[in-house]
């Protein structure tokens, strides 16, 4: 599984900032899930999050309290 750019990262999102509060909450909840194993999926829980991020799987909102 290849890393989306940086480059195109940027396009989905406003600032580094927020890819990395968006990348770093989706990570969790990957971890948090009993059925996901990082060994099955061949990748760790960040480069899966990027890589929905990058895909439009994963949406997020950001707020002034935080990432939703």
């Amino acid at each position: 599984m290849r890393q989306p750019s940086l480059d195109y990262l940027m396009t989905k999102v406003d600032s580094k900032y927020t890819l990395v509060l968006a990348a770093a909450k989706r990570a969790r909840t990957l971890m948090e899930d009993p059925e996901f194993e990082a060994n099955a999926h061949g990748a760790k829980p960040v480069s899966i999050a990027l890589e929905e991020i990058a895909n439009g799987r994963f949406h997020f909102e950001l707020t002034n309290e935080g990432i939703k």
